[in-house]
């Protein structure tokens, strides 16, 4: 059965301080955020009813928009209520949340200094990013033709829409082959990420993980590589070159949709999943899931 299309879907969206009917959240179609990519959002999930980690993500929103020139006009407080707010109206506890700002119709050119700054959050259901059966085995990515940018050209820092254009393209391009994701190079080939999640390999014990220097630190990367070290697993942050990737026995990606999520194959290199792998994935599960109230 096909998917319902997200601008047919029932339920709320919080739109610059009202909770609107799903099917009223709309824009103009000369927007800026549209036309020039001036616009910034989150991936969350809410397990048991509870927004993991919600304040570092309302955080990281604000941060992204200043790096793009403008002040989303709600504090970190307002926007951690907000995104509660539209869970419980939509009566969802399991769920994924969206939260985006982008400058609105007042100008219409590259410069837009004086236009409005909007802020919506809407809520959906949305299960495991990938098969569970296949996650187990552990999933495939391709090489992608694409580069992460030179952080000297893009605000790289920022979860800003118009840096994922170039994601869209190397997904689609891996799918079309048959791979789930594809593995992106940085601006001087060496590995950076996959085009929605942060990746890790493991060799002889320790893991290894890129330096996000051109790329997005994830909240989930920074809250494995966490969990890694409390279960006393060394964690090298560091440069790593394609011809490496034929030396570790173990890889997996990370990313509040994708979780925590083994890999089996990238282009050439094969990888077997395994325990260590195993025991973040458990460890993570254990982590996002509400903690029992103190009677």
């Amino acid at each position: 059965m096909a998917a319902i299309p997200f601008d047919q879907r029932e339920g709320w969206i919080w739109f610059d301080s009202e909770l609107v009917p799903w099917a009223d959240a709309q824009i103009h179609v000369l927007t800026h955020g549209l036309h020039y990519g001036s616009c910034v959002f989150e991936g969350e999930r809410a397990y048991g009813g509870e927004i993991f980690k919600s304040t570092e993500h309302s955080e990281r929103l604000k941060h992204s928009a200043e790096l793009l020139d403008f002040a989303i006009p709600y504090s970190v407080a307002e926007i951690d209520a907000a995104k509660r707010l539209v869970l419980e109206k939509n009566g969802q506890t399991d769920a994924y949340v969206r939260p985006l700002a982008w400058r609105g119709s007042e100008m219409m050119g590259v410069s837009a200094q004086d236009n409005a700054i909007h802020l919506a959050i809407a809520t959906w259901e949305w299960p495991s990013y990938f098969d569970p059966a296949q996650k187990m085995k552990g999933i495939r990515l391709d090489l992608a033709d694409y580069r992460r940018p030179d952080p000297a050209t893009a605000p790289c820092a920022s979860k800003a829409a118009g840096l994922y254009m170039i994601c869209t393209i190397s997904k689609h391009k891996a799918e079309r082959k048959g791979y789930a994701d594809a593995l992106m190079l940085d601006w001087q080939g060496r590995v950076a990420e996959c085009t929605g999640a942060n990746v890790f390999f493991i060799r002889d014990g320790v893991i290894h993980t890129p330096i996000a220097d051109c790329f997005l630190d994830g909240i989930t990367r920074r809250t494995v590589i966490d969990l890694a070290r409390r279960r006393g697993f060394e964690v090298e942050e560091r440069r790593i070159w394609p011809n490496e990737l034929e030396t570790f026995n173990e890889c997996f990606i990370t990313g509040t949709a994708a979780e925590v999520t083994p890999v089996s194959e990238i282009g050439p290199y094969r990888f077997q999943p395994g325990n260590m792998t195993k025991v973040l994935m458990e460890d993570y599960t254990a982590e996002v899931q509400p903690k029992a109230k103190a009677a």
